[in-house]
């Protein structure tokens, strides 16, 4: 039973040491403060606020249930082997290849130590020049993503979509919500570039399209991210609601400009325009943020105008014609299988990217 107990000792010590710097205890008293605020009714007298705080006790429970369930499982393994009982060895070593591979998979949130990797995440698609073969790539890049959410259990909820006149999408904001989604998504961040036969020409010529794919965290607190209120211009417009031009429309639409930086977000669902004006902020937090971070600015009045992500950053390249491949420019690593790239097969780019 010695070398057991010494690979128990071991995980132990492992396993204490990665709850210290995941801060496990101070997470393990928030989610208790949470629970205890979501349990008093009045809390539905604002829904906003109420989804929110369950969306982030349904988050923390995702992130801390399996810790617990680990530390509760070597406590009992250690109260088991001290008892000597030889004819359990077998099924002792096999609990400890169990737990030390949990802890292995649990071992992962260490890579997830930005400021915002636990938030939240904001991803706007937009299509770029082409006409209706970006629009379509852009498409085809929502669809992947709306399958890797399907696929991890991604919560998705679609702010905002503007359909192409042929096929295809000009833009498409989407919320996703989980554990440590922006960590795992700001992988996304950039230009995708696609090269096959055009499906929209007689022909079948060899074309190039792109897309540009923002991701951003969501700030709920207007105190991260502070912005004069002098320093907004804010617009409201028709949205058109479902079924086609002039269907349903209502003065909902919002666009705030952020003057300085000449930053727009622009929310036309059919929500109320308070909800739209509070979604968009939300929004421009995350994008004023992101270029604080690409700028290396301290705060948002130390921005410069026009140097927010741009088309230039070519982050992945997705090749159907004359072969098939699909290749980061940034980590190098690769995938042949190009279609199950394009159902949301897009996990080893995002270890990729997080083991760089």
């Amino acid at each position: 039973m010695f070398d057991l107990q010494k690979r128990l000792d071991a995980l132990k010590a492992d396993f204490d040491a990665t709850w210290e710097k995941l801060k496990i205890d101070q997470k393990m008293i928030d989610m208790q403060a949470l629970e205890e605020e979501v349990a008093v009714p009045e809390i539905w007298n604002n829904p906003d606020d109420a989804r929110t705080k369950t969306t982030r006790l349904a988050n923390l429970h995702d992130e801390l249930d399996p810790w617990r369930l680990l530390k509760t499982q070597i406590k009992d393994i250690s109260e088991l082997m001290a008892l000597g009982d030889d004819s359990l060895r077998g099924e002792f070593a096999e609990q400890l290849n169990a737990m030390e591979e949990s802890l292995a998979k649990l071992c992962q949130a260490l890579r997830f130590t930005g400021k915002y990797d636990r938030n939240d995440a904001i991803m706007r698609i937009t299509a770029g020049v082409g006409g209706t073969e970006a629009m379509d790539w852009s498409s085809m890049l929502e669809r992947m993503y709306l399958r890797w959410a399907e696929q991890n259990g991604v919560k998705v909820q679609i702010l905002d979509r503007v359909a192409g006149e042929e096929a295809g999408i000009k833009t498409c904001v989407m919320e996703l919500s989980g554990v440590n989604i922006y960590g795992k998504l700001k992988s996304e961040h950039g230009t995708h570039r696609l090269v096959r036969q055009s499906p929209f020409n007689a022909d079948h010529l060899r074309q190039t399209s792109f897309a540009l794919v923002e991701v951003l965290p969501v700030i709920l607190d207007d105190s991260e991210v502070q912005i004069d209120p002098k320093d907004l211009r804010i617009d409201v417009y028709h949205a058109g609601g479902h079924g086609g031009q002039s269907v349903n429309t209502t003065n909902s639409a919002v666009r705030i400009t952020h003057i300085p930086t000449n930053t727009v977000v622009a929310i036309q669902n059919e929500r109320s325009q308070l909800q739209n004006k509070e979604k968009a902020m939300e929004i421009l937090r995350g994008k004023l943020q992101q270029m604080m971070q690409d700028q290396n600015a301290e705060s948002v009045d130390k921005l410069r105008a026009g140097e927010s992500a741009s088309w230039g950053q070519q982050i992945r390249n997705y090749v159907l014609h004359p072969y098939k491949l699909v290749k980061d420019t940034r980590t190098k690593y690769e995938e042949t299988d190009v279609d199950a790239v394009l159902n949301g097969d897009i996990n080893n780019f995002i270890e990729a990217f997080l083991d760089n």
